[in-house]
Parts: C-alpha cells; sequence; structure tokens
C-alpha cells in the first residue's frame, strides 16, 4: 500500500466537492482525506493499492454535480492513513 496526495483545481469550492469526495471514498473504502486549501484548491490524500488508484482518480475527476475539475497534480505522500475518510 502506498500513500498519494493530490491538489484538485476547479470549481471545487463551495460546490460540495469534499462531501461527494468522501461519502464515494467511504463507499470503497478509501482511508485519507480532504480539504479546501486557502488558494481555492482542494488537497486530498490516500492510502491504496496501486491498482485502486486510477478508481480513485475518477472519484476526484467526478467531483459534484455541480463541480468542475480542470487539474489534478499528484504526488507521493509520506503519511499512511488507516482509519477513515474525513472532511478536515
Amino acid at each position: 500500500m502506498k500513500s498519494y496526495k493530490f491538489i484538485i483545481s476547479g470549481k471545487v469550492q463551495g460546490v460540495s466537492y469534499r462531501v461527494s469526495i468522501q461519502k464515494n471514498a467511504l463507499r470503497s473504502n478509501y482511508k485519507g482525506y480532504v480539504k479546501n486549501l486557502p488558494n481555492k484548491t482542494v488537497e486530498a490524500c490516500v492510502s491504496c493499492a496501486e491498482s485502486d488508484l486510477p478508481h480513485f482518480i475518477k472519484i476526484l475527476k467526478n467531483g459534484s454535480t455541480y463541480s468542475n475539475v480542470v487539474n489534478i497534480e499528484q504526488s507521493q505522500c509520506h503519511t499512511t492513513f488507516t482509519k477513515t475518510f474525513e472532511i478536515r
């Protein structure tokens, strides 16, 4: 299992994006978090098997009904998440 960090940009704040990500991540049993950043982007971190990563990225891309994801930057995260998927 590896951990990944994503910075999501576009119309992702004030449109129920984080709630949608949390709901779908919990449904798929992902562990990590999602939070708003001051520059109007959203940060998401997840610990999962590499084979599960494309599905998590799809969750990020789909977002919520009113969101519009323009870009997703991916990097490695050095924290392992094991409990739940939370909104911070």
